[in-house]
């Protein structure tokens, strides 16, 4: 067979590629009726009203508060693929911010500190107040709270709960600013629905923005708040794409993908 001109050579390779296309857009296909096979008639019903595309994020939360069908107060969470390594300290993502609206939920906050700041906490509204005490208390089980704030002096005694409250996400951190003197001040963030965020091993976060029963503009407001948070957030050693892909769903519905471009935008 004599050899494939150019042109019929450039022809060639784009049947190739085309063929290639539509085998994964099948396959990917076959993999989206497997997946919502295996819900419910409702999952179904709402997975069938979002299409395939990135939403902005207006009409994402409206459609999410449409296609809602569970009988509770679903939590509403926003979680971002972020294009960096947390393997490497200098790639790690975290921070806080307070939500305009709140989180939907009313915290238990446990303030461990010494002398006049355990009064202090204990006027502001902390839920649990003590010191050596609870920290035997909690390395005996009791882990009944939602946050913890620590003052700078307790952090030895506190340091031993690293395995307790570590993998739970409540360890007092001053980066999140929950070792500190000022508890009032912490305490009135947390309680006026101050939230955190992590970048997970396998480079997403996920971060609570409300309850389905919030109106469409106050979840709006809160992811906002979050997606402005973590675009400040992000480390210089971040190269390439920052936020790759978006998502808000709610506790039992199916996710709407956001555009991440919004993730660029200087506020949300």
């Amino acid at each position: 067979m004599p050899p494939l001109s150019g042109s019929k050579e450039a022809e060639s390779g784009g049947v190739a590629a085309a063929l290639q296309k539509s085998r994964r857009l099948a396959r990917a296909a076959n993999t989206t009726e497997e997946l919502l096979a295996k819900h419910g008639k409702k999952y179904r019903a709402s997975a069938a009203k979002v299409e395939q595309r990135p939403y902005q994020l207006d009409e994402a939360v409206q459609l999410l508060k449409q296609i809602a069908y569970a009988k509770f107060n679903e939590t509403v969470e926003l979680s971002m693929l972020l294009g960096v390594d947390p393997k490497h300290a200098d790639q790690m993502v975290r921070g806080t911010t307070v939500l305009p609206h709140g989180t939907g939920k009313s915290k238990r906050v446990l303030v461990i500190a010494g002398g006049d700041k355990q009064k202090e906490a204990q006027e502001a509204g902390a839920d649990f107040v003590g010191g050596d005490d609870m920290v035997q208390k909690i390395q005996e089980g009791w882990v009944d709270f939602d946050a913890v704030i620590a003052t700078p002096d307790m952090m030895r005694s506190v340091g031993k709960l690293g395995k307790v409250l570590g993998p739970r996400g409540l360890m007092p951190n001053p980066k999140t600013g929950t070792v500190t003197f000022d508890v009032t001040k912490a305490l009135q963030e947390i309680k006026a629905g101050k939230v955190e965020f992590r970048v997970d091993k396998t480079s997403i976060i996920h971060v609570p923005v409300g309850k389905i029963q919030f109106t469409a503009e106050q979840l709006r407001d809160n992811a906002s708040a979050i997606i402005n948070a973590v675009r400040k957030a992000k480390p210089p050693a971040a190269k390439g794409k920052y936020v790759r892909t978006m998502y808000i769903s709610s506790t039992m519905s199916p996710s709407i993908q956001l555009d991440p471009a919004l993730a660029e935008v200087k506020e949300v």
